[in-house]
């Protein structure tokens, strides 16, 4: 079965929009593992405009499932990661102001750097993964990086599923085989949803995890928090 790792950004969005602690983000994370999530994801950003650098420490003494902190290795960034350790941490090539990720690695351009960040973060005990798009180069070159995982950025395959191209889905099948036969674990994230996350799982051998945020919130307005997490958990099986 793929894990599932809720994003709860969009909560603490929710939260701040207030100024108060209504919802409280710790409670929902809990709630969440609760329901059979099996991992609970963050992406804090220097704004803190959601997620703030604080939760981070806070969910580290919440989260008893996989506890995942997505972002940009920036000094800021990598001083938190290591001093809170959560299990996985996901780099992410995000600039300051992006409203949300878009990118993933050039690995070959950042091999050396990431390589550097890698190093220090599984040092640590950290397990580490990279966001990457699904160009073969890429994938070669994050293996080289000592990555012990890749995700796989998701978002054009979400776009060309819902205008049904169900071809969209063959890079990323590719993608996967190519990662395993390289040696690295396979996550996948970024606008995946309820209706289009059984099709992918379905043709993404040896998927891991995939972590989803947005679509999850977005669609537990209508059907329930606690439904939507056991409904993904379905669909994952």
């Amino acid at each position: 079965m793929t894990n599932l790792s809720v994003n709860i950004n969009k909560i603490a969005t929710l939260r701040n929009s207030r100024g108060g602690d209504v919802p409280n983000l710790l409670k929902v994370a809990s709630d969440i593992e609760g329901f059979g999530g099996q991992g609970i994801t963050i992406h804090p950003r220097p704004d803190e405009r959601h997620i703030r650098y604080q939760d981070a420490r806070d969910l580290k003494s919440i989260v008893t499932t996989e506890y995942n902190i997505e972002g940009n290795p920036i000094k800021s960034f990598m001083d938190l990661v290591l001093e809170v350790k959560p299990t996985q941490v996901t780099l992410v090539p995000d600039g300051i102001d992006a409203i949300t990720s878009n990118a993933g690695w050039d690995s070959i351009t950042h091999q050396s750097f990431l390589q550097e960040v890698i190093q220090e973060f599984q040092q640590n005990g950290i397990r580490t993964s990279i966001f990457i798009d699904t160009d073969v180069k890429l994938i070669e070159a994050a293996a080289q990086t000592g990555a012990d995982r890749i995700e796989l950025y998701t978002e054009d395959f979400a776009t060309q599923f819902e205008l049904g191209n169900r071809a969209a889905i063959k890079p990323y099948t590719e993608a996967a085989i190519l990662a395993h036969k390289l040696g690295l674990g396979l996550n996948a994230g970024h606008d995946l949803s309820l209706e289009n996350i059984k099709f992918f799982k379905e043709n993404i051998p040896n998927l891991a995890e995939v972590s989803i945020g947005h679509a999850l919130i977005a669609e537990s307005l209508y059907l329930g928090l606690e439904n939507v997490v056991n409904m993904y958990l379905h669909r994952l099986k």
